[in-house]
């Protein structure tokens, strides 16, 4: 009964967490900023407020731990900053939804690399959830709809996919590397990388020039990394290490139907009958791989 209490009391700050990351995109139009700028202050920023909190919740990161496993942790950090980076750009070249759902083909990309990086074997199962995505990014894409797709829609795809295939590599990382590790400790580095790793970017891309930081866009900048990074990473894992596996594959997916509805109710870009029939696919497919999975451990 007292463990059916503590699921119960922490389905709603996941919950909370994972719609709040569906946001994302939405605020993201509205930043007159650089991608790659974003991804710079937001995993600084994020950084720094989530090592904040965690001091307030009188913990300290651990040292030791953080010193042994370093260089995966600068590895999968200066991942997630491009990782961000170009899904932002995404959300620029075509539709919140469009560049949702292709960023959420990344665990069927993870399974297509299970073989190579955790010598597991694919099961017909898997390879169908695979093929169900495939199809299903066909349809998102709009190039069965006929006629001409919208101006940097393809652009957007191909951003939103190599978003999804580096979030696939963190994913790994995080699970060959990282699964040892505090929670905590590993995203403070992580997202302080993430930052740290835009800057020569910048540099040498000329990110930084010509700037110009509007009242709106600031306040936004700091929405992002108080109310869309440390705060919700801080409610995901209190919550996530209080709730089945199982339960938290399942309620990861608020993210992508948060968004799915905010891009048609807010910025008015409904998906095609084929569009809404592809997200089903990938959407589904991902599930399927999460249920048969857990099914089989």
């Amino acid at each position: 009964m007292k463990k059916e209490k503590t699921e119960i009391s922490a389905r709603l700050p996941f919950a909370v967490s994972m719609f709040i990351f569906g946001t994302i995109g939405l605020l993201r139009r509205f930043i007159e900023l650089p991608s790659g700028v974003i991804a710079c202050f937001r995993g600084l920023l994020g950084c720094v407020l989530l090592l904040l909190l965690q001091r307030l919740r009188g913990k300290k990161p651990d040292g030791a731990s953080i010193r042994r496993y370093l260089l995966p942790l600068l590895v999968s950090g200066g991942m997630i900053g491009f990782n961000w980076m170009l899904l932002f750009e995404a959300y620029r070249y075509t539709s919140i939804a469009v560049a949702t759902l292709c960023y959420y083909t990344a665990p069927v990309m993870l399974i297509l690399a299970s073989p190579f990086v955790f010598h597991e074997r694919l099961t017909a199962r898997q390879l169908v959830c695979v093929a169900l995505a495939a199809c299903g990014m066909v349809l998102v894409s709009g190039v069965l709809d006929g006629g001409a797709l919208p101006d940097g829609t393809l652009t957007g795809i191909a951003l939103a996919v190599g978003s999804a295939v580096l979030y696939a590599a963190i994913t790994a990382v995080n699970r060959k590397s990282l699964s040892r590790m505090d929670a905590y400790d590993k995203t403070i580095v992580q997202l302080g990388a993430a930052g740290v790793v835009m800057v020569p970017y910048l540099a040498l891309t000329g990110g930084f020039s010509g700037l110009h930081l509007t009242a709106l866009s600031a306040g936004l900048m700091l929405l992002v990394a108080l109310t869309h990074t440390a705060i919700p990473y801080a409610m995901y894992f209190g919550a996530m290490v209080r709730l089945p596996t199982q339960t938290v594959a399942l309620m990861s997916y608020l993210d992508p139907i948060t968004a799915l509805i905010l891009s048609a109710l807010v910025l008015h870009e409904p998906l095609s009958p084929a569009g809404l029939a592809g997200a089903v696919l990938v959407l589904g497919s991902t599930i399927l791989s999460e249920l048969w999975g857990r099914k089989k451990q």
